[in-house]
C-alpha cells in the first residue's frame, strides 16, 4: 500500500484521521465521490456548451453509478494490484442502501470506482487520479458518439 497522506497535494490542509489503506472503503468513496464530481464538472466547464441544464444532464451521464461502473470496467485493465486491491474492498463494502435509479451491481461497482478515486486522493497519487478520470471520460464520450 502506498504512504501517509501527504498534506502539500492535498486540495485543503485536513489530513485522514488514518493512514489511507486504514480508512473504511465506503469513507474513501465518500471523498471519492465529491472528488470526481469535481472533475467532472471541471471538464464540463471546459467545454464550449456552459448552460446550466447542458452542464447539469451532461454531468448525470458521467457521474451516475451506470456511468461509473461503465468507466471502472473500462479501466480495470489498467490498475495496479494496488488498485485492484482497492477496487475490491469498495465493490464488497456494505453501504446500507442503493439509490432507486441504479442496480445493485451497478452501484457496488460504482461505489468501487469512487473508493479508488478517494484511496488515490488520500495517497497523494493526483497525477494517477487524472490519468484515470481522463481516460474513463474519454471513453464515455466515444461511447455516446
Amino acid at each position: 500500500m502506498s504512504g501517509q497522506f501527504d498534506i502539500s497535494s492535498a486540495w485543503f490542509p485536513y489530513g485522514p484521521s488514518k493512514e489511507a489503506h486504514l480508512l473504511p472503503p465506503i469513507v474513501l468513496a465518500y471523498a471519492g465521490d465529491a472528488i470526481y464530481e469535481v472533475a467532472v464538472r471541471q471538464y464540463l466547464i471546459s467545454l464550449p456548451n456552459l448552460r446550466p441544464n447542458h452542464l447539469h444532464r451532461s454531468a448525470t451521464g458521467l457521474v451516475s453509478a451506470r456511468a461509473q461502473s461503465t468507466i471502472l470496467a473500462h479501466l480495470e485493465p489498467l490498475l495496479t494490484e494496488e488498485e485492484k486491491d482497492v477496487v475490491r474492498r469498495g465493490r464488497n463494502a456494505k453501504s446500507g442502501s442503493v439509490p432507486k435509479n441504479a442496480d445493485v451491481l451497478e452501484y457496488r461497482h460504482a461505489t468501487a470506482f469512487e473508493c479508488l478515486i478517494g484511496y488515490l486522493y488520500y495517497t497523494g497519487q493526483q497525477g494517477r487520479i487524472q490519468e484515470l478520470v481522463h481516460s474513463g471520460i474519454e471513453y464515455m464520450q466515444q461511447r455516446s458518439k
